[in-house]
């Protein structure tokens, strides 16, 4: 297993990448939620399980059943599929990747869905971590979030992970809510810690243009959350499960020793990455990759032709716009586009590399890495943004030494602030 503190590394041909694997259905859809995810189109998972192992088939044969090192299953509500169709994924995945033997296969699951019996399956299909979308233990909150369960309910889904096997298991929680007190998030905190998760995810409300919560607060209906009580929240969380063993890795996540999330890692260290699936994104071979997001057009694009369902069904977006693709896409990959979902892509340009490098970087603990910067772009971070780095010093936002640059506790709640800094002296450097 790779250490979470190793050094971004560049894509090349032969490096182990991250799959992601994007399920879009959902019973009912969340009032915060804007992912690409719908709500009563049950009938079309046969045909839309059809495309996506289909899709990871043709991924298979481009790639050359490349060496897959984590595998996450995320949407949407990846548990709310059967059994059957679970394990037909996994056995195209199997069939299409060289899936590393101790590979991290995760599956993102809400408490709503779980059974003994479905968490058996998910153990022997090939998962050996969930993350449980749990949110809040506190009903009223969970109720205004729209979930579909309770917290007593979420408390026995997450025992049941145990009882079946699970020796790494996740768990998300929110605050910064409309109408949270501080007490509250307390309460729920100390209750998630009695259920022993191995990680825990905490993410601050994003009050999204478009979602129904959004127009409930900007309407009056709902009070608009309080940002000081809600950087209260963030920094009692810090206290409280640095006191209880966790590692503040990321900064909206915290670890049991050894059980970082090695596929967000990826993502973090602008490592490869391939994503299947409506709307899904890759970033392979000096590029950026998105499939067109409706499911409708992401299964015509691969032969599947929705059922009559279907077709009555609201989708949004419209067919791949291949004739935009630029370039510079590899022959390779280009037939992903020319009859495939893919459907945008991108040049990762020498600027891009480094602003992506230095935003995701500095979101974890360690920071960017000296010595890996300068063996990832030839030279040193001093030379590409020592003016940054000095400034963001002075301010009390940034911490450096011989290792690296890293965000100081001020600087993890101003964070937005000190990538954007970053990004816009990239966007200035020459290649």
């Amino acid at each position: 297993m790779t250490h979470p503190d190793a050094s971004n590394q560049a894509d090349s041909n032969d490096a182990p990448i991250g799959l992601y694997v994007h399920i879009p259905f959902c019973e009912t859809k969340c009032p915060y939620c804007d992912f690409n995810t719908y709500a009563g189109i049950e009938t079309l998972i046969p045909t839309y399980v059809d495309a996506l192992c289909e899709e990871i088939s043709r991924w298979g044969d481009l790639l050359g059943e490349r060496d897959v090192a984590t595998v996450f299953f995320g949407g949407g509500t990846p548990s709310y599929l059967g059994a059957t169709d679970i394990g037909r994924v996994m056995a195209a995945l199997s069939g299409a990747f060289a899936v590393a033997p101790d590979a991290e296969v995760t599956l993102e699951a809400n408490p709503g869905d779980m059974t003994a019996e479905k968490a058996s399956g998910w153990l022997d299909a090939g998962f050996n971590r969930v993350s449980m979308g749990v949110q809040s233990f506190d009903d009223d909150l969970l109720e205004t979030l729209g979930r579909r369960h309770d917290s007593e309910g979420a408390k026995r889904s997450f025992e049941l992970l145990r009882e079946a096997g699970f020796e790494n298991r996740s768990l998300d929680l929110m605050f910064g809510l409309p109408d949270q007190s501080l007490e509250q998030w307390t309460d729920s905190m100390e209750q998630a810690l009695a259920l022993e998760p191995d990680h825990v995810s905490l993410y601050g409300l994003q009050l999204e243009a478009g979602t129904p919560l959004e127009a409930d607060v900007r309407l009056g209906r709902i009070e608009r959350p309080d940002d000081d009580v809600a950087a209260d929240m963030y920094l009692a969380a810090e206290e409280r499960f640095g006191k209880a063993g966790f590692r503040h890795y990321e900064i909206s996540n915290w670890a049991k020793p050894g059980m970082e999330s090695r596929h967000n890692l990826v993502y973090w260290r602008n490592g490869p990455y391939l994503g299947v699936g409506p709307g899904a994104h890759s970033s392979l071979f000096g590029h950026r990759y998105s499939n067109v997001r409706s499911p409708r057009w992401y299964m015509r694009s691969l032969g599947s032709e929705p059922n009559e369902a279907g077709k009555l069904a609201v989708f949004a977006g419209s067919p791949p716009r291949r004739d935009e693709l630029p370039d510079s896409v590899p022959t390779l990959l280009r037939s992903m586009a020319d009859g495939g979902p893919v459907d945008f892509a991108e040049e990762t340009t020498p600027q891009l590399e480094l602003a992506e490098t230095m935003m995701m970087g500095l979101r974890l603990d360690v920071g960017v890495s000296s010595s890996g910067f300068e063996a990832r772009f030839g030279r040193s971070l001093r030379d590409v943004f020592a003016p940054e780095i000095d400034e963001l010093r002075s301010e009390g936002l940034l911490e450096e030494d011989a290792a690296g640059v890293r965000l100081s506790a001020r600087g993890r709640l101003l964070g937005n602030e000190v990538f954007s800094r970053f990004v816009a002296a990239a966007e200035g450097r020459p290649s």
